[in-house]
């Protein structure tokens, strides 16, 4: 059937460049998969993927500037000016043993054939950018009409072939907003267990794509409700029932909350913000269900230490990086001292503003306030603070250094530390405001720590 598709220009043009020339050399060559499901849904997309007839040799041999990226699996980078395209071979597969990737895999020059090894209808979908053809062997179009992500043919099998499937599936779902088909449903209830021996990277880089694409909160709620979860994120799973005082979370329970956080830090950035901040919000209260107790009301204690010693293990295990572990955990650790900001000493609301990626601890404070209470006063209060200071002032010059101690006569130790970290203070709250005067503090204050 012909459609008149449109892609982002500037991968459109090498990637046409990309099919014509293999056309020109004999070979069938199609946009494939997600470019092709985001183009008919008017959806911008910055990949193209080509689909071709021809082997990897013929496509190395049709370019000046090429990768063999996925040998194995006929997969060849092409690479147009700083553009690079992924041009794969018509492929057929034989069984997955380990349950992530095929034994064998033969060429094929039948696109029909490489299409029902792929795994939803809605990927399935091949386009002739020349002619404007679009090849709809599998009913993609028709299930991307009516909403819905089904697996190209049997589903246990699909799911079988590749394990990470299952949750490619609840990706699509939730950040297109459609409908998870029956059969693929209860074939991922099923095999959910079988989640385990997906690599902590792999899963890694798919939870990533659902809590920072649309409806994030969607996404976490159908990894729970079809058993994924609790697999790979057990901690997560347990927060499920796990009451809060209503006062504060009208809301329901920590699961519920941790949902509306990722919907309402998506909603507050437009979808622009970074992965460490993502799981930070959804780990931001993972230790509240080791530390429930119930006394005057419910409360949950230290749960902001708990839950940043907590993250570290889960992302150790999803394999961050130690940069991104401390990043995370960071924002996990200070995410409760928004509530005392009113009552800080200017020297400690400073210190806090100029935390590490401060603007981060505010998007997910004000996303924490928004699924629970709605206030916003500490949120707002800083940002007067912020624009009071200015950032000079929230994170001045230091007016004394560790070698302008040693020159005034001191040894460096412990008492460094002490001494700096009274003229800091005292510079934040506009006590000092010169050298002069931080020296004369030091050698008033500290004359017996002389040499």
């Amino acid at each position: 059937m012909k459609r008149e598709l449109d892609f982002e220009k500037k991968n459109f043009a090498g990637a046409l460049e990309i099919v014509r020339t293999l056309v020109e050399k004999g070979h069938e060559a199609f946009f494939v998969g997600g470019c092709v499901r985001d183009a008919l849904l008017g959806v911008a997309c910055d990949e193209i993927d080509i689909a071709t007839s021809a082997t990897p040799e013929q496509v190395q041999q049709a370019f000046a500037k090429t990768v063999a990226v996925g040998e194995s699996f006929g997969v060849v980078l092409v690479i147009k000016g700083d553009m690079k395209f992924e041009v794969a071979t018509f492929r057929r597969e034989s069984k997955y043993g380990d349950g992530r990737h095929p034994e064998s895999v033969d060429y094929t020059k039948n696109p029909e054939e490489d299409v029902r090894r792929r795994d939803f209808t809605i990927n399935g979908m091949l386009y002739d950018p020349v002619s404007g053809e679009l090849y709809d062997y599998v009913e993609g179009l028709a299930d991307l009409e009516r909403g819905l992500v089904r697996t190209i043919g049997d589903p246990e099998t699909r799911f079988g072939e590749d394990r990470l499937r299952m949750m490619r599936a609840v990706r699509f779902t939730s950040c297109l907003g459609f409908e998870l088909a029956g059969a693929a449903l209860s074939a991922i209830r099923d095999a959910a267990s079988g989640i385990s021996v997906v690599s902590g990277e792999r899963i890694r880089e798919e939870l990533i794509k659902i809590l920072t694409r649309r409806n994030p909160g969607d996404g976490l709620r159908l990894l729970s409700s079809c058993g994924l979860l609790e697999h790979f994120l057990p901690e997560v799973e347990c927060m499920h029932g796990v009451q809060q005082p209503p006062q504060f979370h009208p809301e329901g329970d920590v699961f519920q909350h941790t949902c509306l956080v990722m919907d309402m830090l998506y909603s507050n950035t437009d979808g622009c913000y970074s992965e460490e901040l993502a799981v930070a919000a959804l780990l931001h209260d993972v230790g509240k269900p080791p530390t429930y107790s119930e006394s005057d009301r419910i409360r949950f204690n230290g749960h902001d230490r708990v839950g940043a010693r907590m993250s570290e293990d889960i992302c150790r295990r999803l394999r961050f990086s130690k940069k991104q572990i401390k990043r995370i955990s960071e924002l996990i650790l200070e995410h409760l001292k928004f509530k005392d900001v009113f009552n800080m000493r200017e020297s400690t609301l400073k210190k806090f503003l100029s935390l590490p990626y401060f603007e981060e601890h505010m998007q997910m404070h004000l996303a924490d306030c928004m699924a629970s209470h709605g206030k916003t006063d500490a949120y707002d209060f800083i940002r007067e603070k912020m624009e009071e200071y200015g950032r000079e002032e929230i994170k001045p010059i230091p007016l004394l250094g560790g070698q302008d101690l040693i020159d005034l006569g001191y040894s460096p130790g412990p008492v460094f530390s002490e001494m700096l970290g009274q003229v800091e203070e005292l510079q934040l709250e506009n006590r000092l405001s010169s050298k002069e005067e931080a020296i004369e503090f030091v050698l008033k204050n500290y004359t017996d720590k002389r040499n």
